[in-house]
């Protein structure tokens, strides 16, 4: 990672809770993050605006929660075994694998001439590399290239004590497998009809390389999903509808639209499913990648599905008595690239402070109290019993360390909305000074008005 925002992104994610690298005590794992304590509030609160969108306030959506591990069957019938693999090289010497072409950097066969001394320039140890060469890009190896091959991105494992082919089992690869699986049993226990989704938020497993741009792509990631069942004939109305309600969830999040680029996905470059896709692409400091995704999958699972499995997951028309697979929009969203691209959007340096300035239904806290000083008991005991009122119904944090103005600060930086003062006035007019993190205006008001003044200002 080279971008200066990046880091400060990651530099900030670390020393204030918000993303901690994996198993860091151990040396950490390539490409491995936790969310920390603030972390986990902002990815929350971002499912939990997501759900309320797509799946609470609308009467055509049903929700789903399936399992990580899932019938071998399930991924050949979905082509997940066939399909899902992409070209590596794997070195002879230490066996680590490689994209056999990322820019054209790796399968030296095909770098041209005028390539190697820009990628000899970005080496900053070990040996250089040649018109012709095939060798291990961990200078430290150095080893010879196999040729390329197709892997499966698969993430495997075993289910019961034995390890043999009847026990294998793999980590799912994508959240929609399971909404069509359980197809027919949303049919048979709930009222929908055409049109209607089944949302899912959960984790996906990637055994794919992963290069490293913090959060951006992991082995181990989280969607946020729908597959929406229509009608052949209107795909394409229900493919633009979903698409204007994505671009919509960007502008939710705060995200600056002119960032934003709808990019349509050639034949040759979609997934084996795929009839239509369009990718959302983001000006992310490392280049223009993807965000989210929207894909038209045609019949193509539940017709699968129902020749694998020999089960009828066909829809009847109640009215003509009708019986035919769906077809289905897929909107997606990642869980971690909506983290990642909001705090890219919120993170600003404003003379001597740094600030999140997140959108307040995404802040980990909505507010903090203080106490003036924290050596006066009574601005003390006063600030904990705002605190405890207010905690009732938002997310909010009560510090008392160190001077006013360092504390102000630290909220700016992790992206407080509101701080909430309590001083020696406050102990006779029975008010408060709450202090806005993005203009930094002051205002007093009675703390018997303090959860309207918030309400007030989150829904605006």
């Amino acid at each position: 990672m080279t971008n200066d925002l990046l880091d400060k992104i990651v530099s900030l994610c670390k020393r204030r809770g918000f993303i901690f690298p994996g198993s860091e005590i151990y040396g950490g794992l390539a490409n491995s993050w936790d969310y920390g304590p603030l972390g986990v509030e902002l990815k929350n609160n971002i499912k939990q605006l997501w759900w309320k969108k797509f799946v609470q306030s609308r009467d055509d959506m049903v929700g789903l929660d399936t399992a990580l591990i899932m019938n071998p069957k399930v991924w050949e019938a979905s082509g997940h075994l066939k399909n899902f693999t992409d070209p590596l090289v794997e070195c002879k010497k230490c066996h680590r694998r490689f994209p056999a072409i990322t820019g054209g950097l790796v399968d030296f066969k095909k770098i041209k001439e005028d390539e190697f001394e820009k990628f000899n320039k970005e080496i900053k140890k070990g040996r250089k590399y040649t018109p012709g060469e095939r060798r291990c890009i961990d200078f430290d190896c150095g080893g010879e290239l196999m040729e390329p091959k197709q892997f499966n991105l698969m993430f495997l494992t075993y289910m019961g004590p034995t390890k043999d082919t009847s026990s294998v089992a793999y980590f799912r690869p994508e959240t929609a497998q399971g909404m069509f699986v359980d197809f027919k049993n949303i049919l048979d226990t709930t009222r929908v009809s055409l049109p209607f989704g089944v949302a899912q938020i959960g984790k996906a497993f990637r055994n794919e390389i992963t290069p490293g741009n913090f959060i951006f792509r992991t082995r181990e990631f989280e969607q946020m999903e729908i597959e929406y069942f229509i009608r052949e004939k209107d795909w394409e109305q229900s493919f633009e509808y979903w698409k204007k309600e994505m671009s919509d969830w960007i502008k939710e999040l705060g995200v600056d639209a002119k960032k934003v680029h709808e990019v349509e996905i050639p034949e040759g470059e979609r997934a084996h499913y795929s009839k239509r896709t369009v990718d959302f692409e983001y000006e992310f400091p490392f280049g223009q990648k993807e965000l989210y995704g929207l894909a038209y999958r045609t019949d193509f699972d539940l017709k699968n599905h129902e020749k694998f499995s020999g089960q009828n997951l066909k829809y009847k028309d109640l009215e003509t008595g009708e019986e035919f697979w769906p077809h289905v929009i897929e909107p997606t969203w990642g869980v971690d690239r909506s983290a990642l691209v909001v705090l890219l959007e919120s993170y600003a340096e404003e003379e001597k402070r740094i600030v999140l300035k997140l959108p307040f239904k995404l802040a980990p806290y909505k507010a903090a109290v203080f106490p003036l000083l924290a050596n006066k008991p009574e601005l003390v005991e006063m600030a904990r019993k705002i605190y405890d009122d207010l905690r009732k119904d938002f997310m909010v944090v009560f510090d008392g360390r160190g001077n006013i103005g360092k504390r102000y600060y630290s909220q700016d930086e992790i992206g407080t909305p509101f701080c909430v003062t309590v001083d020696f006035d406050s102990l006779e007019k029975g008010d408060v000074t709450i202090r806005n993190r993005d203009t930094m205006k002051q205002e007093r008001v009675k703390i018997e008005n303090i959860k309207e003044f918030l309400e007030k200002e989150f829904t605006k």
